[in-house]
C-alpha cells in the first residue's frame, strides 16, 4: 500500500512540475507580447500619445504604460488584459487614450494595440 502512495505522489509531482513549466512558458510569451506592444508605441516616430487631452511622445507613453502595468500586475495576465486594463483608457477619467500620427490621423489606442497584437501573433507563428 505504501508503494502505491509513493508512486501516486511521484506521478502527481511530475504532473504539477510539467503544468508549472507550461504556465511559466505561457507567462513569458505574454510578457514578450506586452513588451512588444509598449515598445511599438515607444518607437513611433512623429506620433503623439494623447492621455486626458495632453500629448505625450512615445517615450513618455511607454513610461506611463509600464507604470500602469506595474500597478495592475496582479490583474494583467495576457496581452489582451494589458490592452483592456492599461493601454486603452484613463483609469481616472475613463477617457480613451488616442494616438495621433504625424499625418494628423488620430485613432483610439485600443485599435492601435489590437492591430499590433494581431501583427505580433501573425509573425510569431
Amino acid at each position: 500500500m505504501k508503494s502505491i502512495w509513493v508512486a501516486s505522489f511521484v506521478v502527481l509531482a511530475v504532473v504539477l512540475a510539467l503544468f508549472s513549466g507550461v504556465v511559466n512558458a505561457q507567462d513569458n510569451i505574454e510578457k514578450k507580447k506586452i513588451e512588444f506592444l509598449i515598445s511599438s508605441v515607444e518607437n513611433l516616430k512623429g506620433a503623439k500619445f494623447i492621455r486626458n487631452g495632453t500629448e505625450h511622445d512615445g517615450k513618455e507613453a511607454a513610461e506611463h504604460l509600464r507604470m500602469k502595468l506595474q500597478n495592475d500586475v496582479g490583474q494583467v495576465k495576457t496581452a489582451d488584459d494589458f490592452i483592456r486594463l492599461c493601454a486603452s483608457k484613463s483609469f481616472i477619467s475613463g477617457k480613451p487614450y488616442l494616438i495621433r500620427y504625424s499625418d494628423g490621423k488620430t485613432i483610439k489606442s485600443e485599435k492601435y494595440f489590437r492591430e499590433k497584437l494581431k501583427e505580433y501573433n501573425s509573425t510569431a507563428k
